[in-house]
């Protein structure tokens, strides 16, 4: 049985008001984080556990990174 693969929960709000919240890998996550900071313009593909998004790096306003065990519910 093959495992899935790791993943972090991000969430991008875009300048206007839209936010998107999704599941992608820890490099994913890396590589749209260091393309904001650079100041890169024009998009970033960003593949998710629900398919493909294009980002335009310019109408984004932040990227929230969630921590690895933020989980809602009971934990032990």
């Amino acid at each position: 049985m093959s495992e899935k693969p790791e993943s972090v929960r991000i969430e991008v709000a875009f300048t206007g008001g839209p936010t998107i919240a999704a599941n992608v890998t820890p490099a994913g996550a890396d590589a749209l984080e260091h393309a904001l900071a650079s100041g890169s313009q024009g998009t970033h593909q960003l593949d998710t556990d629900d398919g493909r998004v294009i980002v335009v790096l310019g109408s984004v306003a932040y990227l929230k990174r969630f921590a690895r065990d933020s989980r809602v519910g009971f934990g032990l």
